[in-house]
């Protein structure tokens, strides 16, 4: 079902985005070398509270029920989403994706972006450069009028030029009074398939885009690695469908 936000959901979802925006601007100066992630998790978690909304993720339950145990999925190289923080330090040289999300007065906001840690190989910039662009180039068919799987096609068709692979297994998704709500939207398929997008739909958009392999396999309770443990970059924003560009809600202020 399509799920079309009122104008009071949508300054309250406004909210939540703007949390998560500035969420993102505490972390970045943190996303260098030798830093522990946990710390980040930590400082997130703290600004978060602080502006009077929830951490979406921190007991979040997956499809067993085990609890999401931090307030960040910190994801480091072949780690595709939710890596746990923990004690690791981070590296340089390395790709880690941040994605983290917000509950305020009963919605949510959801965003993810990849960095590089220090100075990486050429290889690895070019796959953050690529997943970026395949963001904005999904964003861009998000509007009234567009199908659903426009978004999907419109990363698909651009990633696989360049070379690289879709995740297929992991897809973005409504969102609002729920983190997860319908429709579902993948990073690949066909064009001009699906339900006919509405103004103000509110959607998470997120290519998962691999070096390798389009295909994962999860590891324990929550990681999802790249099968053939490649590098992985995830960038993702929390949007409103209008009839021209989508309203991004999930800025860094």
């Amino acid at each position: 079902m399509i799920i079309v936000k009122t104008a009071r959901e949508l300054d309250l979802m406004r909210r939540a985005g703007q949390i998560v925006g500035g969420a993102f601007d505490v972390a970045a100066p943190m996303m260098k070398p030798g830093t522990m992630a946990r710390d980040i998790d930590r400082a997130v978690e703290e600004y978060i509270l602080g502006e009077g909304a929830l951490p979406a993720f921190k007991g979040y339950p997956n499809a067993e029920g085990r609890p999401f145990p931090a307030s960040v999925c910190l994801s480091i190289e072949a780690e595709v989403v939710h890596g746990i923080p923990g004690d690791r330090v981070l590296e340089a040289g390395t790709i880690v994706g941040l994605d983290l999300g917000v509950r305020y007065k009963g919605y949510y906001g959801d965003a993810a972006r990849s960095y590089a840690i220090g100075t990486v190989d050429a290889m690895r910039r070019h796959l953050l450069d690529v997943t970026q662009r395949a963001l904005e180039l999904a964003l861009a068919q998000a509007r009234a009028g567009n199908r659903l799987s426009d978004i999907g096609h419109a990363v698909q068709s651009y990633v696989e030029a360049e070379g690289y692979s879709v995740v297929r297994d992991l897809v973005g998704h409504g969102i609002g009074r729920n983190l997860h709500e319908d429709p579902q939207i993948p990073n690949y398929g066909e064009p001009h398939r699906g339900p006919v997008l509405q103004k103000n739909m509110t959607l998470a958009i997120e290519p998962m885009i691999n070096l390798g392999t389009y295909e994962v396999e999860m590891i324990g309770d929550w990681q999802v690695l790249t099968k053939d443990r490649k590098p992985s970059a995830h960038f993702e924003q929390t949007i409103v469908v209008t009839d021209g560009e989508p309203e991004i809600l999930t800025q860094s202020l």
